[in-house]
């Protein structure tokens, strides 16, 4: 019997997909790393169509060739964009070039005859969507934050004024703003609203914003789901002023993080959010409030994972690795 192939789609200086892909050869797997980014310039991509309908599909760099059907399994990790050629002189030749190529690797990873984790990537893109997890996870019976998602200003006042301005703001989709001044990147996460942002509340007609009540906290659950196998995490994001309103400000030197077990029917609820996302990795974001209620944020599905299984003893890493070799 072959050994196990798993196809690990990631970027440069990426610890999650070197630690699992340790795991993996360890175990005598097959791992082939593939940054879509080193394509076409590093990496050439053949695909070839026989008249009696027999499909080969090869990835090449020169130094190797991967025949894409010995592949078990395919983990997309944080793979970087198709980079056009740099001798394309012409920018609109150029970005032309790099739409093809993303084009046809998409396509490529849609229809390949293996598992993926998370899933498909036409897959685990829509189910990022944070409107449609909100609406699912309330159909669920989860309780979730009095929300609106607007691009009204009045609206956004009018929401501001009914909880008595004890509410946050998120983005909508990407929490990233690129080049911004000299090229930085600024970060958006859950942000409580000063009165002087109020002031600046017509700015809302240009973007969509996520507004929601603000939930009181005893803690927050980092709830990370491998298959069937769930790993939750509480964080004492009260403890540390820095993370109070949104734990990704870490501070992670005050802040406890310990295993949690959940309740069964909370555990059941995500469990059932996975499968109706399709996901078969993902991480829950849930507020455990004064009143031992279980408020669900969202899920993502491609969060990070080490930082939790460094604090708190949980095998994560392991269980990714047994879910990809089940491919095999």
């Amino acid at each position: 019997m072959p050994s196990p192939h798993v196809l690990i789609l990631t970027g440069a200086d990426d610890p999650h997909a070197d630690r699992v892909g340790a795991m993996l050869t360890g175990r005598g797997a097959r791992v082939t790393v593939f940054d879509p980014g080193d394509f076409p310039v590093t990496w050439r991509v053949d695909l070839t169509y026989a008249a009696d309908g027999l499909l080969r599909r090869v990835l090449r760099d020169g130094k190797q060739e991967i025949a894409l059907d010995t592949v078990t399994a395919v983990w997309w990790r944080r793979p970087t964009p198709p980079a056009p050629h740099a001798e394309i002189a012409d920018p609109a030749v150029a970005a032309h070039a790099g739409k093809e190529c993303q084009s046809l690797l998409g396509d490529l990873w849609e229809h390949l005859p293996c598992p993926q984790l998370p899933a498909r990537e036409s897959v685990w893109r829509r189910s990022g969507q944070k409107a449609s997890q909100l609406a699912l996870a309330a159909e669920l019976g989860f309780a979730i934050p009095e929300t609106l998602i607007t691009t009204d200003p009045e609206a956004f006042l009018d929401f501001h004024e009914r909880h008595e301005g004890r509410i946050i703001t998120k983005s909508f989709h990407i929490p990233f703003i690129e080049g911004v001044g000299d090229g930085l990147t600024v970060t958006r996460l859950s942000d409580p609203v000063s009165p002087r942002d109020l002031a600046y509340a017509d700015g809302l007609r240009f973007c969509p914003m996520i507004v929601q009540e603000q939930v009181p906290k005893r803690l927050e659950l980092r709830v990370t789901i491998v298959g069937r196998r769930i790993f939750a995490a509480e964080i004492h994001s009260q403890v540390s002023n820095r993370s109070s309103v949104d734990w990704r400000r870490y501070d992670t030197r005050v802040t406890p993080h310990r295993p949690h077990r959940l309740p069964d029917e909370v555990a059941a609820r995500c469990l059932a959010l996975m499968e109706r996302l399709g996901l078969e990795y993902g991480a829950i974001d849930l507020i455990l409030t004064p009143d031992d209620r279980h408020v669900f944020l969202e899920v993502n599905p491609n969060a990070q994972w080490l930082w939790v299984e460094y604090l708190t003893g949980l095998p994560i890493s392991e269980a990714v690795c047994d879910h990809l070799l089940q491919g095999a």
